[in-house]
């Protein structure tokens, strides 16, 4: 996975939207429409009542409108009320596949708790925001100079390893990517390599989808030691009957309505194998399934990656 695909994972979506948003009212004539589009150089802004979005006017609608007479009538008569949208709290890579399964240019971004218009997102706010996070990234990772091992120089043992322990429920997608970015915030502050710290989170973050889409939910562990980062997840769901099918990207046997939430790609399992080192999935039906993931710190990895080259 590339620093770009990797990041997709980490931000959330009221980091990279667009906070000011042209809006009309229902009661907005049709024929002020052109000026506000042309005016302010878009090509379609949601409607909204009291805060609360309600539909979509666009370009289209406004061209339909004239070739159908332009009869005088609110723009409530011509919008769109079907609207597709997103929670500011969700995960970036939410509207990444939203905006590809859907489409569309942008989709309006709604606050989970008071339902209230709060941004929009487009492909061009996820270019931008990536490149912003990018260059702050890479200054981070010069003045942090921090290695993944100082943890465990202090400390005189055989074997030392530090446990976090998540629990996810689930069918919860209000809390889908809570336990990948508190693991996420803790090696970072622990002082671990962003690369590192970086697939930890991704592979944490699609196997805690997968727990929430497919089981009652499960428990994500991950040992930390001086060389390695194992993650085990744990589920008494209803088990993987063909697991190598299931490491096919695109296969999925998400429902419907879970797909229409932005979820259940079929991409799970296969971006974890690309975050991991090494990854072993044992599942049985009807009992349950173990995914086990081991990630090198960075310089165990390149140390790694050198000796293969040198056997090549």
């Amino acid at each position: 996975m590339t620093k770009t695909q990797e990041m997709v994972y980490e931000l959330l979506v009221r980091e990279v939207m667009t906070k000011e948003v042209i809006t009309v009212m229902p009661s907005t004539p049709m024929r002020d429409l052109r000026e506000i589009l042309r005016v302010n150089r878009i090509s379609g802004t949601p409607v909204v009542e009291d805060g609360r979005l309600i539909g979509i006017i666009s370009i289209e609608d406004f061209i339909n409108w004239l070739s159908e007479g332009g009869t005088e009538c609110p723009v409530a008569d011509r919008m769109t009320r079907d609207v597709r949208t997103i929670y500011d709290d969700e995960q970036l890579v939410q509207a990444v596949n939203k905006l590809e399964r859907l489409g569309v240019g942008r989709l309006p971004v709604v606050g989970r708790d008071t339902g209230h218009l709060v941004g929009v997102i487009t492909k061009g706010d996820i270019i931008g925001g990536l490149l912003r996070h990018l260059d702050v990234d890479h200054r981070d990772a010069e003045m942090r100079g921090a290695r993944s091992s100082h943890l465990f120089e202090d400390i005189q043992a055989d074997r030392a390893a530090l446990k976090l322990e998540y629990q996810v429920r689930g069918g919860d997608f209000s809390r889908g990517g809570a336990s990948a970015c508190k693991l996420k915030t803790t090696l970072l502050r622990l002082g671990l390599d962003p690369q590192t710290t970086r697939r930890a989170a991704v592979a944490t973050y699609e196997a805690e989808m997968n727990l929430i889409v497919f089981t009652e939910g499960g428990r994500i562990t991950v040992e930390l030691g001086p060389e390695m980062m194992r993650l085990a997840v744990e589920d008494n769901g209803p088990g993987i009957p063909d697991i190598e099918q299931a490491m096919q990207p695109g296969f999925s046997t998400a429902p419907d309505w879970v797909r229409e939430l932005g979820f259940g790609a079929g991409m799970g399992l296969p971006n974890i194998k690309k975050c991991a080192d090494r990854m072993r999935v044992d599942s049985t039906v009807g009992k349950g399934t173990r995914l086990e993931v081991e990630i090198l710190m960075e310089q165990q990895g390149e140390a790694e990656r050198d000796r293969a080259q040198a056997r090549a």
